[in-house]
């Protein structure tokens, strides 16, 4: 086998790591919680389905590809809760870190471009990484909601908390959003979502 392929198949067999880092979002249905892999498929399938709503027209491949990248960083770094003050201090330094390492298994040119996608999603700046962030953010959102809002519960996170981090959804598509906020009105209204 040549060295290429190795690093390839290297690099393959490392991410598959990524199954076994578990969030704190639960399954539709109050099933277990979600690992990372499945968080990130969910979030490329919605990718290439809502596509018709991204405030501008995307790559939805590099879309895709972004969310299925965006948290290979995990395996070395964990996953930071996205309420977690403390954990969200040090995330960027965990997380780059890990993307040294486990890019760098790569060839060279597959790691600098596989690289440059997770760094695209990280700078936020472009409508790819937009609707990026978007599916990210309603993903585990669809998620909670499924489950009654006992994510936000479990964890004693108020309105607000989820409205911060919701607010970056609108960058991606405002259509989105406003499904976000009626989503959002409904678990304040029912008291599975506490205002403050």
């Amino acid at each position: 086998m040549d060295e290429r392929l190795q690093k390839q198949l290297n690099f393959i067999l490392e991410i598959d790591k990524e199954k076994n880092i578990f969030r704190q979002t639960h399954l539709s249905g109050h099933g277990r919680r979600e690992n990372d892999a499945e968080h990130a498929w969910h979030m490329a399938i919605m990718a290439y389905l809502l596509q018709e709503y991204s405030n501008e027209p995307v790559d939805v491949a590099r879309v895709m590809l972004m969310c299925l990248l965006h948290d290979v960083v995990e395996i070395d770094a964990g996953d930071t809760y996205a309420y977690d003050a403390d954990g969200l201090k040090t995330q960027k330094t965990r997380e780059d870190a890990a993307k040294q390492r486990i890019y760098s298994l790569l060839p060279d040119d597959q790691k600098h471009e596989l690289m440059a996608v997770f760094d695209e999603f990280e700078a936020d700046e472009t409508a790819e990484a937009h609707f990026a962030h978007a599916m990210d953010n309603l993903q585990p959102l669809l998620l909670n909601n499924s489950n009654g809002g006992s994510d936000w519960a479990d964890h004693d996170v108020t309105a607000k908390q989820v409205y911060g981090r919701q607010s970056r959804t609108e960058k991606g598509s405002a259509y989105l959003y406003e499904l976000t906020d009626n989503i959002l009105q409904a678990n304040i209204e029912k008291g599975a979502l506490k205002e403050k």
